[in-house]
C-alpha cells in the first residue's frame, strides 16, 4: 500500500508545483510590470512638471524683460529731455559768452584807443608845457 499512496501523493505534489510555478512567475512578472509602469509614469510626470516650470519661468522672464524695457525707455526719454535742456542752457551760455566777448573786445579796443589818445595828449601837453617854460 505504501506504493499506492506514494503514487497518489506524487501526482498531487507535481500538480501543486506546476500550479505554484506559473503563479509565482506571473506574480513576479506583474510586480516588475507595475514597478516599470510606476517608474515610467514618474519619469513622464516629472518631465511634464519640468516643462510647466520652464514655461512659467519663461513667461515671468518675458514679463520682467518687458517691464525693464519700458522702464529703460522711460529713463532714456527722461535723460534725453534733460540732455536737450542742458544743450539749450549751454547754447544760451555760449551766446551770452559770445555777446560778452564781442562787447568786451570793442570796449577794450575803445579803452585802448582812448588810453593811446590820452597818452598822446599828455605828450603833447608835456611838449607844450616845455615850450611854455621856454617862452617864459
Amino acid at each position: 500500500m505504501p506504493s499506492s499512496t506514494d503514487t497518489a501523493t506524487t501526482p498531487y505534489q507535481e500538480r501543486s508545483k506546476a500550479k505554484r510555478g506559473p503563479s509565482v512567475k506571473a506574480f513576479l512578472l506583474l510586480w516588475i510590470l507595475l514597478i516599470g509602469t510606476g517608474i515610467t509614469a514618474a519619469y513622464i510626470y516629472s518631465n511634464e512638471l519640468k516643462q510647466d516650470m520652464l514655461q512659467q519661468l519663461q513667461q515671468e522672464n518675458r514679463q520682467q524683460m518687458t517691464l525693464l524695457k519700458t522702464e529703460y525707455e522711460q529713463n532714456l526719454t527722461e535723460l534725453s529731455a534733460q540732455v536737450e535742456e542742458l544743450n539749450s542752457k549751454v547754447q544760451s551760455f555760449n551766446e551770452l559768452l559770445t555777446f560778452t566777448k564781442d562787447n568786451a573786445t570793442s570796449k577794450t579796443d575803445n579803452s585802448n584807443k582812448l588810453y593811446t589818445q590820452l597818452n598822446e595828449v599828455k605828450k603833447q601837453l608835456d611838449t607844450l608845457q616845455k615850450k611854455m617854460d621856454l617862452l617864459k
